[in-house]
C-alpha cells in the first residue's frame, strides 16, 4: 500500500485482492473514502469485510417471529410424545449400536 510516496508494510496482510471496476464506481468509492477520512484501500477493505460479515451472520442466525418464538418455547417446555415412526427409528438405531 502506498501513502504519500512511501510504502506502508503491514506484515499481517499478506493476501491480495484485485477487482476491475468502472471509472464511475471508482469515483464513488474514492469520494466515500475521502468523506470517511480513509484511503481508498482502507475504505474498500473495511466495507467488503462489513458486508461479508453481515452475509455470514444472516445465513447463520435464526430469526423467529413472536408467534414462532412462542411455539418454539412451548414445544421445549411441553414436547409431544414421540410418534410410532420415531420410536421405531430409535429402536433400530439402538439395535445398530448394540444397546
Amino acid at each position: 500500500m502506498t501513502r504519500a510516496g512511501t510504502t506502508v508494510v503491514d506484515s499481517t496482510r499478506g493476501a491480495r485482492l484485485e477487482a476491475r471496476i468502472s471509472p464511475a464506481q471508482k469515483s464513488v468509492l474514492q469520494r466515500a473514502a475521502a468523506l470517511s477520512g480513509r484511503t481508498l484501500t482502507e475504505f474498500v477493505v473495511a466495507s467488503a469485510h462489513e458486508a461479508a460479515s453481515k452475509v455470514i451472520e444472516d445465513h447463520e442466525l435464526i430469526r423467529l417471529s413472536r408467534a414462532e418464538q412462542t411455539a418454539f418455547v412451548k414445544s421445549l417446555l411441553a414436547p409431544r410424545a414421540p410418534g410410532a415412526a420415531l420410536r421405531k427409528t430409535a429402536a433400530a438405531y439402538k439395535k445398530r449400536l448394540g444397546r
